[in-house]
């Protein structure tokens, strides 16, 4: 999602024209348009070409409401506007990539695995818009739906382009991903949200270096490297929630040992000395 919680603006706000803001609504439109290049691409039998328009469409999608922020052209149109192209990029053109290119020859487990995506896509949209506001701006609930559109685009990119694998070799494997995917949108799994780090102040040379390096490692081999990183960060949110549901279970443990050694020291009776 492009507009964070302080950036996107209330359904019920009021325009200051009848007229739209020009500069930020053409990076949605260029985002919808990659997301609609990667549909008609994928019903070609283009699908390394359909999986870098998903890619570039998140680049785009990521761009228009910092451009609105900026430019102080924030809008409920331009809002509603990014929701819905978000739906066609990241929904459903993820979704039916993913099928005809791997999903088509199991029959109905094929397409209910890709409806699963899609309607998770959907349903993560509308509880993101509907917790404007009152969600942890640090923390995102359920896997982004950029996230989850990158990684069934990144494993078709590597998969398809790189290794010519054709997808009905590894069936089984796209169908455990897409479910997967279209699962974790709509779960309570909290992942980082990176919102909380601010570029504008300064920051050591270091960290200019390391962002250097970034792209350059990028640069190097483009599939690999950005598949490898959304899934690291696909799996992130549940590293994170075993760790904490193991924290807390030893903490609760442990309270009780201590309850349990109290209790027993009260039941002593007195020594007579």
């Amino acid at each position: 999602m492009s507009y964070s919680d302080s950036e996107k603006p209330t359904v019920g706000a009021t325009p200051r024209g009848r007229g739209i803001y020009l500069l930020p609504n053409l990076f949605t439109t260029a985002a919808l348009f990659a997301g609609f290049f990667a549909i008609v691409q994928g019903m070609n039998g283009d699908f390394e070409a359909a999986a870098q328009a998903i890619f570039i469409a998140m680049v785009l999608d990521g761009l228009d409401g910092r451009v609105a922020r900026l430019t102080h052209t924030q809008s409920a149109f331009g809002a509603e506007y990014d929701s819905l192209s978000d739906m066609v990029s990241f929904g459903a053109a993820p979704s039916l990539v993913i099928y005809e290119w791997a999903l088509r020859g199991m029959g109905k487990l094929g397409w209910i695995a890709a409806f699963i995506y899609c309607a998770g896509a959907a349903l993560r949209l509308a509880r993101f818009n509907t917790q404007l506001g009152i969600a942890d701006k640090r923390w995102f609930t359920g896997l982004p739906s950029p996230s989850a559109a990158a990684l069934l685009a990144g494993m078709v990119w590597v998969l398809q382009g790189d290794y010519q694998i054709a997808g009905s070799r590894i069936s089984g494997l796209v169908w455990c991903v897409t479910v997967f995917a279209g699962l974790s949108m709509v779960s309570n799994i909290k992942f980082y949200s990176f919102k909380d780090l601010n570029f504008r102040h300064s920051v050591p040379f270091w960290a200019a270096l390391l962002v250097l390096l970034g792209f350059v490692v990028i640069s190097l081999d483009q599939a690999r490297v950005l598949w490898s990183f959304f899934l690291v960060y696909s799996g992130s949110g549940y590293v994170m929630w075993l760790v904490r549901t193991v924290g807390r279970r030893r903490k609760r443990q442990g309270a009780a040992r201590s309850a349990e050694a109290t209790a027993k020291n009260d039941a002593r009776p007195p020594v007579d000395l």
